[in-house]
């Protein structure tokens, strides 16, 4: 159920599901005992929106993304997109992780790093050379498509990372808390490429991160997770303006009482409280 704060208005919702979450549950084995994870999370995206993701430390963020990535098989329950369950990981989907570090190559170049995907997906050299050309404009790199990532900075880094994914036309782009690891300053700027492409490119988008803040100033809504075993606390919608920058939206009174809805959601989350259970 998505809820509305007082005084919120909701969004129309989508006509199309992109993703769609049904009743998805993870219990690890091992060394002869089991740990549920994710009880029973249950959640939708439309075609075209930026959802983020919420949730107190090991709430199981992580388990849900490897989950919808198809990397990791659930214990019951279901991950479809766009129509198809999700048994592997989808053609139609691409992932920003935290660690771009990681996910790039440093022997090869910005180039070379983003064009890489393209070729495995087997698109021919000349649609390969449009692509990359046109991610890296995008996300402002045009002019260091021959550097290496080492010769970067980590938000140029997370940058290729993007152009990466962006390059891929991927119908859903998963993205994995991924500036929690550049300073603030690159992040608000991050946080405002991510909304000019998501604007810009209708890429359906989900988000995970722990800065409550950022959910709300990025997302059209923020879905909330309890602590462990994971349920959906509350579905949020977000109704600040299409159009946001860093100093007008953050500085709104909506934005804050938006923020202080989400953060005692997350506190209660902590505190170990769950849903209410929905009458019949």
């Amino acid at each position: 159920m998505t809820t509305t704060p007082v005084g919120a208005a909701a969004r129309p919702e989508s006509t199309t599901t992109m993703l769609d979450v049904r009743a998805l549950k993870k219990v690890y084995e091992g060394r002869g005992r089991s740990v549920e994870a994710v009880r029973d999370l249950t959640f939708t995206v439309g075609s075209g929106e930026l959802v983020c993701i919420v949730g107190p430390s090991g709430a199981g963020k992580t388990t849900l993304l490897r989950c919808i990535a198809g990397l990791l098989d659930s214990t019951s329950g279901e991950v479809v997109l766009e129509g198809e369950r999700v048994t592997g990981p989808p053609r139609g989907m691409a992932v920003v992780f935290q660690e771009y570090g990681r996910s790039l190559f440093p022997w090869m170049t910005v180039r070379q790093n983003v064009e890489l995907p393209l070729k495995e997906k087997k698109v021919p050299k000349a649609g390969r050379r449009r692509l990359v050309e046109d991610a890296l404009e995008a996300v402002g790199l045009s002019d260091v498509h021959g550097a290496h990532p080492w010769q970067l900075s980590g938000g140029m880094q997370q940058r290729v990372a993007i152009a990466r994914a962006v390059a891929y036309e991927p119908h859903l782009l998963l993205m994995d808390e991924p500036f929690a690891a550049v300073d603030a300053q690159t992040r608000a700027d991050l946080e405002d490429l991510v909304r000019s492409l998501w604007r810009r490119l209708g890429v359906t988008v989900l988000f995970v991160t722990h800065d409550i803040d950022e959910s709300v100033y990025l997302g059209e809504r923020v879905v909330v997770l309890s602590n462990s075993p994971t349920v959906v606390l509350e579905d949020v919608v977000i109704d600040l303006p299409d159009e946001r920058d860093q100093l007008t939206t953050r500085s709104l009174p909506r934005f804050a009482e938006l923020r202080a809805h989400v953060y005692e959601l997350v506190q209660r989350a902590k505190s170990g409280q769950r849903p209410a259970p929905q009458s019949a």
